[in-house]
């Protein structure tokens, strides 16, 4: 098995995973918040537009939109997200897009969750707000969208963990990560077929059971008292 391993470089295939889910998340943060701004904002036409929006993407397989990113955004547009310099680019290239497609994707949870967090906060806060002059604006920023974010930690961190998983649908766009490593071993290899399983299973562990615990220790410390 120690031959194996040195065959295949599973720790760099990991690290890819991880910047997948560094990056991806970033975005949807992102791009989740302002969806979640426009769908309680008082214009009705960014309320339509973010719901439809989210409805939609959130329905649509995550390979497909992985595909619509490579073969659609590069292959047909030609459109590139990285520069065309040393031999790498075209890797880097479907890095990026499938950073696009993953941070899309995810971002539409992203919204979903903060929308649970914003059920937490009493409907009085914006009232109060309203009161005392406050525009839209200052009460999401100042107000609302702090203990938002105090009641959406446990529907993040479950958004997060699934975002860690979701990149292993980066092979569609031909990124070279876990899973495609974890194939590629399989194939080659399927005498190792328990030991295999087990090297990535731990992983996988490694990456997703210090989400869990953090996000579940957060939402315990920043939970107010009803």
């Amino acid at each position: 098995m120690g031959e194996l391993l040195s065959q295949y470089d599973v720790l760099g295939a990991f690290l890819v995973n991880i910047e997948l889910t560094l990056f991806s998340a970033i975005g949807a943060a992102l791009l989740g918040t302002i969806l979640m701004i426009m769908r309680v904002c008082p214009m009705g036409s960014l309320r339509g537009f973010a719901a439809a929006f989210t409805n939609i993407v959130m329905n649509i397989p995550l390979t497909l939109i992985i595909l619509a990113c490579s073969l659609g955004v590069y292959g047909q547009l030609g459109i590139v997200v990285s520069g065309r310099w040393g031999d790498q680019w075209l890797a880097r290239n479907s890095f990026w897009l499938t950073v696009i497609g993953l941070s899309v994707y995810t971002a539409t949870f992203v919204c979903e969750a903060l929308r649970s967090g914003l059920n937490t906060v009493p409907p009085g806060q914006a009232e109060a707000a309203r009161a005392i002059g406050l525009g839209f604006g200052q009460t999401m920023g100042s107000i609302i969208l702090p203990q938002t974010l105090r009641g959406a930690v446990a529907p993040l961190g479950n958004t997060l963990i699934a975002l860690a998983k979701n990149t292993t649908v980066a092979s569609a766009a031909g990124v070279s990560q876990a899973a495609s490593v974890m194939s590629d071993m399989f194939e080659f290899s399927p005498q190792h077929l328990l030991a295999i399983f087990a090297v990535f299973a731990i992983g996988w562990t490694i990456i997703v059971l210090p989400i869990g615990l953090l996000t579940t220790s957060l939402s315990r410390k920043l939970a107010v008292a009803r």
